[in-house]
């Protein structure tokens, strides 16, 4: 029989396997850790957290769609010190790797959250630049190369930790992002964020979400999903953990084969709590059946 590791390394921290959390999808862990052994996880990812409370978007802000779903929560989150305080002392309590989102309207705010949070006990830190530019007339940080590039170079002056850039998918060419993120300093990418969306009640005509539009999840978006997974690992050097639409084991292992050394399990969670522990084990029967003794075996096998 043949001996399985799926340990992987991310940006030089040892994971136990390459399943982690999609920021925003499973709080801190402590709403799951009645469904899911934490223990089990290569890394939880805490939801976005930027320097001072956030108190996010008038409701309704989620919607079910055919395929996933909508989401405008806005980032809410009790600031850096609470999940300090809080969050990440419960999170120790696990065999598991922490990775916190941070988040910022400005490239200030940006730095002080990551100055705080990379002072914590925590391994990585996922800098969410998906966030609207308030000095910019509410631009992306993400959409724009030279944006992109000079938030990372600036939050890794501010970062004592591996710092995880996450990618919008709402670019003409996701690559033009990947490289400027990496020319800034990125230790890894994460992709992709949510696809933009909209639903309209036609009884009430209006739409269904408070903010109107928000961000579209779920399997619907896997195919784009792997698709730009694998065009940002043929064009950089630096480890992916792989995302959108994740919600079995064979979804996470195309993820690894475009490419990903790490995979994040976000909108399946809601529909099943479970997900990331039935996926984990999903991956190590199939590494039975396949006699494949490392991930490394199928990592990036697409030409």
């Amino acid at each position: 029989m043949t001996d399985i590791d799926m340990s992987v390394d991310m940006c030089g921290i040892q994971m136990k396997n390459p399943v982690t959390t999609a920021s925003g999808t499973f709080g801190s862990g402590r709403e799951f850790s009645d469904f899911v052994d934490l223990n089990m996880l290569g890394a939880v990812t805490i939801k976005g957290v930027s320097s001072v409370p956030w108190k996010g978007n008038p409701a309704p802000r989620i919607a079910e769609v055919y395929g996933g779903m909508l989401n405008s929560v806005g980032l809410q989150n009790p600031g850096a010190d609470w999940i300090i305080k809080n969050d990440i002392p419960f999170l120790r309590q696990f065999d598991t790797k922490i990775i916190v989102n941070i988040c910022g309207h400005t490239i200030e705010e940006y730095c002080d959250v990551a100055e705080k949070i990379s002072a914590a006990d925590v391994d990585m830190l996922e800098l969410n630049i998906s966030c609207p530019n308030v000095s910019e007339g509410g631009i992306a940080f993400g959409t724009v190369p030279k944006m992109a590039e000079n938030v990372v170079r600036e939050v890794k002056k501010h970062s004592t930790k591996p710092l995880i850039v996450k990618l919008s998918p709402n670019v003409t060419d996701i690559t033009e992002i990947a490289m400027a993120a990496v020319s800034g300093g990125a230790d890894g990418l994460s992709l992709i964020n949510t696809l933009v969306g909209m639903k309209i009640d036609i009884k009430k005509r209006q739409t269904v979400l408070a903010n109107k539009i928000g961000g579209f999840s779920g399997p619907a978006v896997k195919p784009v999903a792997v698709r730009m997974v694998y065009q940002v690992c043929k064009a950089v050097d630096v480890p992916v953990i792989g995302m959108g639409g994740i919600a079995t084991s064979d979804d996470a292992i195309e993820f690894i084969m475009a490419g990903a050394t790490m995979v994040a399990v976000g909108t399946a969670n809601f529909m099943n709590p479970m997900a990331t522990e039935n996926i984990i084990n999903g991956i190590e029967g199939f590494m039975r059946e396949n006699d494949i003794s490392s991930l490394s075996q199928i990592r990036g096998i697409i030409d």
